[in-house]
């Protein structure tokens, strides 16, 4: 077995060794993955990949270019360039929906030099309001369906705390509806308390509305900041502040009413400029059926700690599990270089967080006090990233159900390969 301590600086030079565990729909069926990366490939293949691995590996999402129709480059005699043209899941449905967004950054950069046909150019600026787009995907089928642009133009980006939120017919039975909603804070207040608007794509309508605005339930004086991707719970969509708690709403509702969880007491703070930095060691997330919030300090011992919201959330939070994680099992020789983050809440099992740590992905039994496995990402450290792994659950019948009222489709289905990720790597701790 090889001690943490060393996996925690393991390059790739040494990697050949170990593989990562994919999966194939015909061996076994995985109930859940962590997406990682959405990667647009250059591809004339009429259908994408989904590059699947179990837990504490991530899986990776391959689009194929002409799925999502880029726009084309700018002008090379301009002063404008493409920086990239990036996507990745934003959120995640209760029953597997992902909703993907794709974003072209450009920036400003005036040709400074010529050589013959070759230009060097200096980057001045970067365009702060790039075009985006969007599109809800069947991670199993393949299914993709781009949404309208929301108000009419594609300058957006400001709409990035967004969700999406399933209704079936029965439980455990496929999504007959679906709805993406965006929670803003109102620019036009100007009574001095916070107030918000709700914009929505309903899948039964095609088309995106504007709800009036609706007057913050958060305590008086408290203004939300919202640092966390929607999570759908228990028929709405929860907005989180990650510094004092959640606020929820049915974007189904003509009228929604805005409710406030408020976090464990212990964990209520002032208001922080910097509410990703604080999210990094802080998330909300859905596990067993029940809401459920984790936290780690952040000085040593390095203390985890997870809570679930009681089934009406009149009664607030309990204490579920805590834990020193200096003293897990097989890890208790780990020299921290840095605070462990909160990852991802496992889905199906409440005593199971997944904690990052660099590239370092691990897995820890709460209940047991004990590390279950790691993977490590290689390429670019995405330490600077909240967030950055999405937790999607694969119902069985996922992979044969479709997109509701989907409209206009780029259909395009994806095919789970058992290959070897080469940009991961997986080792059970013993």
């Amino acid at each position: 077995m090889m001690p943490l301590r060393r996996l925690l600086g393991f390059s790739a030079a040494v990697s050949g060794g170990l593989r990562c565990r994919l999966l194939s729909t015909a061996a076994a069926h995985q109930p859940w993955a962590m997406i990682y990366l959405t990667m647009l490939v250059d591809s004339p293949a009429p259908r994408a990949s989904l590059q699947l691995a179990a837990p504490p590996c991530a899986s990776n999402i391959l689009v194929p270019a002409h799925l999502v129709d880029p726009p084309p480059l700018p002008d090379p005699d301009s002063d404008t360039v493409r920086l990239s043209f990036g996507g990745l899941v934003r959120a995640a449905s209760a029953d597997g929906l992902l909703l993907l967004q794709f974003t072209d950054f450009c920036g400003t950069a005036p040709v400074v030099a010529r050589h013959g046909s070759d230009r060097t150019r200096a980057l001045v600026g970067i365009h702060r309001d790039p075009d985006t787009t969007r599109f809800v995907l069947n991670p199993l089928s393949g299914q993709i369906v781009r949404l309208p642009d929301i108000d009419g133009t594609k300058k957006t980006m400001y709409c990035d705390d967004i969700g999406i939120l399933t209704q079936s017919e029965s439980p455990h039975w496929p999504p007959g509806r679906y709805a993406v909603a965006i929670l803003n804070e109102d620019e036009d207040d100007d009574g001095g308390k916070q107030r918000f608007v709700m914009r929505r794509f309903l899948s039964e309508t095609g088309k995106w509305d504007k709800l009036a605005a609706l007057p913050s339930p958060l305590p008086l004086g408290r203004r939300m900041s919202i640092s966390q991707e929607a999570v759908a719970f228990a028929g709405r969509l929860w907005w989180v502040d990650v510094s004092c708690g959640a606020v929820s709403a049915d974007p189904f509702s003509d009228r929604p009413d805005l409710r406030f969880v408020e976090l464990p007491k212990g964990s209520v703070t002032e208001p922080v400029e910097e509410e990703h930095d604080l999210g990094r060691y802080r998330r909300i997330g859905v596990s067993e059926g029940r809401l459920r919030y984790a936290e780690v300090s952040q000085q040593e011992p390095f203390m985890l700690s997870s809570f679930v919201l009681d089934d009406d959330g009149g009664n607030g939070w309990k204490l579920e599990h805590q834990v020193v994680l200096s003293r897990l099992s097989a890890v208790e020789h780990i020299s921290w270089r840095e605070t462990p983050r909160i990852g991802v809440v496992d889905p199906l099992n409440a005593s199971v967080m997944h904690l990052t740590s660099g590239n370092l992905v691990l897995a820890v039994d709460m209940g047991r006090e004990k590390a279950l496995g790691c993977s490590i990402i290689l390429g670019d450290a995405p330490d600077s990233l909240t967030g950055f792994l999405k937790p999607c659950v694969l119902p069985p019948w996922l992979g044969s159900c479709k997109i509701p009222n989907a409209g206009n489709l780029s259909h395009g289905f994806f095919e789970i390969h058992a290959c070897l990720i080469p940009e991961l790597m997986y080792l059970p701790i013993l």
